[in-house]
């Protein structure tokens, strides 16, 4: 499955937003969050349908529940996180159960973004990494 880019990607991720229910501002304000804190991210949707967002590889994505929206960070077993926001038991990936507008103005996530970008930046995921980079080079720099 191709992933969805562009004008396109952030139509598709703004409809999701839309169709969010009661989490449409918890997403707006992570959306808002993830573009201050990582200037030049692009966001996209992954092969798996999951809004997400690259700077040198994927930075975080998203999913939403009914009663939380699922932050994602493909890295975070590589993050430092000593507020304890981070769960999940996997080799690399780790999230953060976002409920309220609240929990998104936490210092300690945005510190979790920024630590995930600049990670990217100093030592580039390998493995299976979405190759934003690669389809610049095919379409162009947006």
């Amino acid at each position: 499955m191709p992933t969805i880019e562009g004008k396109e990607g952030r139509a598709w991720i703004d409809e999701y937003v839309a169709k969010a229910g009661k989490m449409k501002g918890v997403l707006k304000a992570l959306l808002a969050l993830v573009k201050r804190t990582v200037a030049g991210c692009e966001e996209y949707v992954n092969p798996w349908k999951i809004p997400s967002f690259d700077s040198d590889g994927t930075v975080c994505g998203f999913m939403t529940g009914k009663e939380h929206v699922t932050f994602i960070f493909l890295r975070g077993a590589a993050l430092p996180d000593p507020e304890g926001l981070l769960e999940g038991t996997g080799k690399s990936v780790r999230h953060v159960k976002v409920r309220t507008v609240a929990d998104v103005k936490k210092p300690a996530l945005k510190k979790l973004i920024a630590e995930a970008a600049k990670l990217n930046k100093k030592k580039p995921m390998i493995g299976m990494k979405v190759d934003m980079n690669k389809r610049r080079g095919k379409e162009g720099k947006r």
